[in-house]
């Protein structure tokens, strides 16, 4: 197992593709030391490949099952001695289509892996976050976390859930000398955006973006963001110009922005 040699930490979930390995690389080249945890274990190594095995700590974890967790955590506290300066909850999945055409099991999977697998996640690494001084904890949430967004209704259902937790943990672990932020993309360039009503649709999210014409943001923006909410002083980062002013607008034009909203949705075929 390699060791942190005293260097600032990170537990990445999620790790093995899009705003998470593209985090670890980020966070890597600062002189952290990471750790990479995800399903996937193949592409998990290729991003423990590029970094540097002697840069991270690598294990295969599903955020929905708690053992797994307790064993990830576990290796991570060893190789840090029992240090975590940040915690990056960034693993999530998407259904994309009409609320119908979703199957019931596959929200179950969005619910289990988007929000319960973040609150597996601070259960789990809460006692090294305790003892490492101004730790933190960085949520990735969503743009569909302020926006309600039509076919994408139970993932934005989970994002608003990390909205809501990021801000009541961010209260309540106020006196454990622990930040909670969250992170607010609007489209990256990410996996995620071949999202479809079911694993293996032929229609994806990505296809209706591109006909929309819609702004999708590199994933290199999401990582420097993810810099900025391990370190700044607000609550919510957004990733993106549209971002911010989805933001302002249901801030200060809501009747607006669902207005704008119910206008996007196609037609039904």
């Amino acid at each position: 197992m390699t060791r942190s040699g005293g260097r600032k930490s990170i537990f990445i979930t999620g790790a093995a593709s899009g705003i998470g390995a593209e985090t670890a690389r980020y966070f890597s080249k600062r002189g952290w030391y990471c750790g990479l945890y995800d399903v996937n274990s193949a592409s998990l190594a290729q991003v423990a490949d590029e970094i540097g095995i002697q840069n991270c700590h690598v294990a295969t974890l599903d955020v929905r099952k708690r053992p797994d967790w307790t064993a990830a955590v576990k290796g991570f506290g060893e190789a840090t001695e029992g240090a975590m300066n940040v915690l990056f909850n960034n693993a999530g999945i998407g259904r994309h289509g009409w609320f119908e055409d979703v199957a019931p099991e596959d929200n179950d999977s969005v619910i289990d892996v988007n929000l319960k697998g973040v609150i597996n996640g601070v259960h789990a690494c809460l006692p090294l976050l305790k003892a490492t001084p101004a730790s933190r904890i960085v949520n990735t949430a969503s743009t569909a976390g302020i926006v309600g967004s039509p076919q994408l209704a139970v993932y934005s259902a989970t994002k608003f859930a990390v909205r809501g937790l990021t801000e009541a943990l961010d209260a309540e672990f106020r006196d454990l000398d622990i930040r909670v932020t969250s992170l607010m993309p609007w489209f990256v360039d990410t996996p995620i955006l071949d999202m479809g009503a079911s694993e293996g649709a032929n229609v994806k999210m990505s296809d209706q973006l591109r006909e929309n014409g819609m702004t999708v943001y590199p994933v290199s923006m999401a990582a420097e963001r993810a810099w900025d909410a391990a370190h700044g002083k607000e609550t919510h980062y957004m990733v993106g110009k549209d971002a911010e002013r989805a933001r302002f607008m249901t801030r200060w034009l809501p009747g607006a922005i669902r207005k704008r909203v119910r206008a996007s949705v196609p037609p039904r075929s």
